[in-house]
């Protein structure tokens, strides 16, 4: 069973190489991408089966015990993450078999998507600081290649802006993990949260963690760090820019989640700061969305405010708003993912991603139309798709805190993002098309991105109608994020996996 933990790694990986080998080949190519993908959604399912029934996954590789060796480990959190994000990898793949003139649909492409997979997997699954730094780096490189992929002056000049700040934030990451490692001499995720409940490390181990925070912060686009995001997603390809709109914010979020719950649990301080900071990054995201033209400016934007979301269930920390950050969580990846897909192939129909230029998509592609509407209203928050759901577990943990202020602004963020999916539907769907309907473009060689977007749009409504089962195991989650103690026991005391010494 343990081989299962270094699964995530090892089908991504593969499929890479069989990828670079196929590359003269594109069908051959874009079929082991897809069956790639499939494999690790299938993996991550298998690990959410495992994780749903309490167990904790642990091993060290190489055979070093921990905390001498490479952690790595899978809970119940970091399995639904390793599930979901094959499931957006393979609706990426899918969406990019779609015939497309883009450039950016070139041999590179699918080596890329998995070699981002393999980092965005090992940041969910590592148990120690230094290599979820390696991952970063791994994830990091695959996206400053992939957003720029297909060249042009607006994808360089969008892609100069995302390197620069997230290049800011690595170092400022490998700075805190240094400092960690002399203050603490350690950097396994499990041995540190023993060392900080006793009290155990000096003052400058919790400065280090503090940087930690502010590296992470960027990496999840949160207030005032968050304006490398809208400046850069909508310049790439469709497939890509959808495929950083589900995932990288996530890892960022990923990241704070474990390094709070695991080093501050208690920290008054930095859950106040938290507070703030979510209220500040859910009210500015939505705002600056209300003041956009283009379809996907808007839609980064809203990646921006919905962040503030799950952040908001990590500052106030109780077991129903921890439930409500992994719901959040979970809902936010497929839906905004699949809102960024159906952006792009809008904006490929009409011609342009102006809202003043696009129309008519109603009455010509009422599939998209449909699509759309079911995302949208999710996104909002209305009843009873997934997103409604997610909202309200936060409200009412907001509400059962006290935290007035922070409920009202969730609620005025909700109907502000209503509105600004409202603009979208009445501008790029409803109003006829300004240049005539025998403007939008035919429809053809779309099917893969139908079915890839149909099948998202389909676990929204499944999230929303069974969302019972969903929230079971969000809160369970949430109670191994809270009380730690099994993940420290599962990793201290894990058996070596198979192969090791």
């Amino acid at each position: 069973m343990k081989a299962l933990l270094v699964a995530p790694l090892l089908i991504p990986l593969t499929t890479l190489v069989l990828c670079l080998l196929t590359r003269r080949s594109p069908r051959l190519s874009g079929l082991l991408s897809v069956l790639g993908s499939a494999a690790l959604g299938t993996i991550g399912l298998l690990m959410v089966w495992l994780a749903a029934s309490g167990q904790i996954l642990a091993g060290q590789a190489g055979g070093w015990a921990a905390p001498y060796g490479i952690t790595l480990v899978v809970d119940r959190l970091s399995a639904a993450m390793v599930a979901i994000t094959g499931i957006i990898g393979l609706a990426t793949a899918l969406v990019a078999l779609a015939h497309d003139d883009d450039r950016a649909r070139g041999p590179d492409f699918h080596p890329l998507l998995h070699g981002l997979l393999v980092g965005v997997c090992g940041a969910f699954i590592t148990g120690d600081v230094f290599n979820l730094y390696v991952w970063f780096e791994v994830l990091l490189v695959g996206s400053f290649a992939l957003i720029v992929l297909g060249g042009g002056r607006r994808r360089l000049a969008g892609t100069v802006v995302y390197v620069v700040l997230n290049l800011v934030a690595t170092m400022m990451f490998l700075l805190a993990a240094g400092l960690l490692y002399g203050a603490s001499g350690s950097l396994n995720m499990a041995e540190l949260a023993q060392r900080f409940a006793t009290g155990e490390v000096p003052v400058t181990a919790n400065a280090a963690v503090g940087l930690m925070l502010v590296a992470f912060s960027v990496k999840a686009a949160l207030f005032p760090v968050f304006g490398w995001l809208p400046a850069s997603y909508h310049v790439a390809w469709t497939p890509i820019s959808a495929l950083f709109a589900g995932l990288l914010t996530k890892v960022g979020v990923y990241a704070l989640i474990r390094t709070v719950t695991l080093l501050w649990p208690d920290s008054g301080i930095a859950h106040d700061v938290l507070l703030w900071v979510a209220c500040a990054t859910m009210l500015i995201g939505v705002l600056g969305a209300a003041a956009q033209n283009e379809v996907r400016r808007i839609l980064s934007f809203h990646i921006v405010s919905q962040v503030g979301y799950m952040i908001l269930g990590l500052a106030l920390a109780t077991p129903l708003a921890l439930a409500g950050a992994v719901f959040y969580l979970i809902h936010h990846i497929v839906v905004k993912a699949n809102l960024f897909l159906i952006g792009g192939i809008a904006a490929r129909l009409t011609g342009s991603e102006r809202l003043a230029a696009m129309g008519g998509l109603y009455a010509h592609t009422p599939w998209l139309t449909v699509l759309f509407a079911i995302t949208a209203l999710s996104l909002a928050g209305s009843p009873p798709l997934s997103g409604f759901w997610a909202k309200f577990v936060l409200v009412k943990a907001s509400l059962d805190a006290s935290a007035w202020v922070a409920a009202a602004v969730a609620l005025l963020t909700g109907i502000f993002t209503l509105l600004s999916m409202s603009k979208i539907w009445n501008e790029a769907f409803l109003k006829p098309h300004p240049a005539g309907p025998d403007a939008i473009r035919p429809i053809d060689g779309l099917r893969p991105a139908v079915w890839a977007m149909s099948a998202l749009a389909a676990m929204t409504v499944a999230i929303g109608l069974f969302a019972g089962p969903v929230m079971d195991y969000a809160s369970a989650a949430a109670l191994q994020l809270s009380t730690p103690q099994a993940y420290i026991d599962a990793v201290l005391g894990a058996p070596s996996p198979p192969g090791g010494r």
